[in-house]
């Protein structure tokens, strides 16, 4: 017998898509049998949270940061509150990943913090055309992919660029030779 097939992370995502708005319109419905459907949700999550922890304590810490490298895996780590690194060193590498691609778009980014449920990157656009926005939502997807318990990523001010003095301008007139100053 073969290993059985395994989704690829696109169809995962779908997946995933999926689910969140089928979560989405079970709690939006009233009555005992919804009250059943979201208790049984509960349920198998809390118990799917402690198998994903006895894996944790059976692999040890190396494995366990492997096995949260993979896309699914380190959405249920982070669903349970098992992920290895701290929301800080997961929103930096994804700031760090997104990094280069934005730099070819004539952007940069930042990560100035996180403070509580909320992170704030400063986000910086240059040319006519790059899209502000469009590229403020892929920073907030990506970030919230990497740290799904924060609620919101905030863009920072961008800070003005110091103007230009010519140097020349700062020094004391000089009179040509021969004349007085």
């Amino acid at each position: 017998m073969g290993d059985p097939p395994r989704l690829a992370d696109a169809e995962v995502e779908q997946r995933l898509a999926r689910l969140d708005e089928l979560l989405e319109r079970v709690e939006k419905v009233a009555g005992p049998t919804a009250d059943a459907a979201r208790a049984a949700v509960r349920g198998l999550t809390e118990l799917y949270g402690e198998a994903l922890a006895r894996v944790g304590d059976l692999a040890g810490p190396e494995l366990f940061r492997r096995l949260a490298g993979d896309q699914l895996l380190h959405h249920l780590l982070v669903l349970h509150g098992l992920h290895p690194d701290p929301v800080e060193r997961r929103v930096a590498a994804a700031v760090e990943s997104i990094a280069e691609v934005l730099r070819r778009r004539g952007a940069t980014i930042e990560l100035v913090g996180i403070d509580g449920p909320v992170a704030t990157v400063r986000l910086t656009t240059k040319g006519c055309g790059t899209s502000s926005s469009g590229i403020e939502e892929a920073v907030r997807e990506a970030v919230l992919a990497a740290a799904p318990e924060l609620a919101e990523v905030r863009a920072a001010p961008q800070e003005a660029a110091p103007a230009f003095v010519p140097l020349e301008s700062l020094l004391p007139a000089t009179a040509p030779a021969g004349e007085p100053r």
